[in-house]
């Protein structure tokens, strides 16, 4: 991944449309996907083999009596701090605007790189009059580009790779540090979790510093084992999401979850499993990442002799689209369990990590193929020939059959429990890959 870069400027300009081009395909603001539905305002790109982030932002509305109202310096200001490089993005059919120059101003101040994006050039050949304006607003040469028809874009991405500074301030801590994001609704008691473990453990790395909106850093090692505890903002239901700050709370919410190794799902014990719960929850489910469903605030409930175990079963059928996830109860308050929570966190880890041979897994499929018969339609029964593990993280298994079409989603739902079964792989989804012979 070489870094971030952030798309910005004033409304109808085209910035959603190059960043669908950028990225190679259509996206609509919403994604639906299985298991979350989330504002889409950001993306993996690649450009000459080179892999980035790149993160759509809304138009920087004006205000006629301040130029520069509330409204532009959030978006501007966020992707200013998010973005190693931000493309500013005109317009050519309406010239040099009022807007573009306070925006270009105000990029300029923060001292990041900035490429100067002029879009709606869709004539190949002699460039318009009205281009050159675009050098008075300092920022260098300006790139004439179609997000339509996609004319300049390799132009474009080439100026932003030129761009991109070499990352200097990466976090100090091990390649196998198990990095962990702590998830959930806001007040589920995040940070105090983290608070309580970094002020408990006396080997503290380092503090990565943030903002309060941004996902943090926090390096703790234990015993032989180092933990990056990545703090996000928390994740509210859409509807609720309506200042663009909190929009891109979530989005680094979101982000850290693709970089982390274990996600803690934290749930309120008072407000018990809500339906944004099982969103976050979907989320990390997709991304393939170990998880963990920490329930808070354990302390703060009156409980009898069955408490616990009620409050488990009621969990496991919210949660069990992810049956998998181990449960603990805890308190980020008094500390209660979160020895308990670290053996789960380092366990899960290692399971997601964990590779299986391929001779044990043709054992294990022979087996489990003699005691159930594959399933067979109008006089052909499925086949099963061969399993091997393709890759971890998640643990991702290819079987090869005679026919796709016969091998039911409740046979495969069958082959994954035993796998389960015999190796256990906790904590962790598991992706099986159905392929026919000789594909």
């Amino acid at each position: 991944m070489y870094g971030t870069v952030a798309i910005v400027g004033r409304p109808n300009v085209g910035k959603s449309t190059l960043f669908n081009r950028l990225v190679g395909k259509r996206m609509s603001i919403v994604d639906d996907t299985p298991g979350v539905t989330r504002d889409r305002i950001y993306s993996k790109a690649e450009w000459l083999g080179r892999e980035f982030t790149l993160i759509d932002t809304g138009g920087i509305e004006p205000d006629t009596k301040d130029i520069i109202l509330s409204q532009m310096r959030i978006q501007a200001q966020l992707a200013i701090d998010k973005a190693d490089v931000i493309i500013l993005v005109t317009d050519i059919t309406s010239g040099v605007t009022s807007t573009d120059a306070d925006v270009a101003d105000m990029l300029q101040k923060s001292g990041k790189p900035i490429v100067l994006c002029v879009n709606k050039c869709d004539s190949i050949g002699e460039l318009p009059a009205d281009f050159y304006e675009f050098y008075n607003l300092g920022l260098g040469e300006p790139i004439a580009v179609s997000s339509v028809h996609g004319h300049g874009t390799g132009d474009l991405l080439d100026a932003v790779f030129s761009a991109m500074p070499e990352k200097s301030d990466e976090p100090e801590y091990p390649e196998d540090a198990v990095k962990v994001a702590v998830i959930g609704k806001p007040n589920a008691g995040k940070s105090s979790l983290i608070n309580k473990i970094a002020g408990e453990e006396r080997m503290i790395v380092s503090d990565i510093a943030g903002t309060t909106r941004d996902s943090v850093d926090t390096v703790i090692k234990r015993g032989d084992d180092t933990y990056v505890f990545i703090d996000t903002a928390g994740i509210r239901r859409k509807s609720k999401v309506n200042e663009q700050i909190e929009k891109y709370s979530v989005l680094r919410a979101y982000m850290a979850i693709e970089r982390a190794d274990v996600c803690v799902i934290m749930i309120d014990a008072n407000e018990g499993f809500t339906e944004q719960d099982s969103k976050v929850a979907g989320y990390a489910h997709e991304q393939g990442k170990a998880s963990v469903i920490a329930i808070n605030k354990w302390d703060s409930i009156e409980k009898d002799g069955k408490t616990m175990q009620e409050f488990t079963k009621k969990l496991e059928v919210d949660f069990s689209f992810m049956s998998y996830a181990p449960f603990v109860f805890i308190s980020a308050l008094t500390g209660q369990r979160l020895d308990k929570l670290f053996e789960l966190i380092k366990y899960t880890s290692e399971q997601n990590a964990r590779r299986i041979s391929t001779g044990t897994l043709n054992d294990l499929l022979a087996y489990a193929t003699a005691r159930v018969q594959p399933p067979s339609d109008k006089g052909k029964r499925l086949k099963l020939y061969y399993m091997t593990q393709a890759s971890t993280k998640p643990p991702t298994f290819v079987i090869f059959c005679n026919k796709k079409d016969l091998f039911h989603y409740s046979y495969q739902r069958y082959i994954e429990n035993r796998i389960r079964e015999s190796f256990g792989l906790d904590g962790t989804p598991m992706k099986i890959i159905v392929r026919e012979r000789g594909e």
